[in-house]
């Protein structure tokens, strides 16, 4: 049988003027290490100035960035494709680079199988939008300044 696995999730993050130095990797290796995330997946994409794609996994990035993304990585049979990494580089500013991951919330396993223990059943599970939630915030100042 295999191992449950918590929800997964796609994200990409663009670094303008193809300027990724790896600062990103401490948080990362954070998230890894007290158990909250697991790295699935990654690559880096990077489109020039002329629009010309460049797809790298972590272990062809240079060894200064690559070697402690490998160490918090843990591939899954490789779940993003090319056709995915192309698909986010389609997105990408010219002249960008973009890390693209699949992680798993870890923690949401623990506790989905506390749920059902209980028998409980997950009705709802919506990521809101970070800027949904920062204009429900600013409406919510603005009506508490009128009133």
């Amino acid at each position: 049988m295999r191992e449950a696995l918590g929800p997964i999730e796609y994200l990409v993050v663009e670094f303008p003027g193809n300027q990724f130095t790896g600062e990103i990797i401490p948080a990362l290796t954070q998230l890894v290490g007290t158990g909250l995330i697991r790295i699935i997946d990654l690559a880096v994409i990077s489109k020039d100035a002329y629009g010309n794609i460049t797809i790298l996994e972590s272990g062809e990035l240079p060894s200064d960035v690559a070697a402690p993304l490998l160490q918090v990585e843990d591939h899954v049979d490789d779940l993003m494709s090319e056709n995915d990494l192309l698909m986010a580089a389609e997105e990408l500013h010219n002249n960008c680079t973009a890390a693209a991951m699949l992680f798993e919330n870890v923690w949401a396993v623990q506790f989905l199988r506390a749920v059902r223990n209980a028998n409980g059943q997950v009705l709802a599970n919506v990521r809101v939008p970070h800027d949904v939630i920062e204009a429900v915030q600013e409406m919510l100042v603005e009506a508490s300044d009128e009133g």
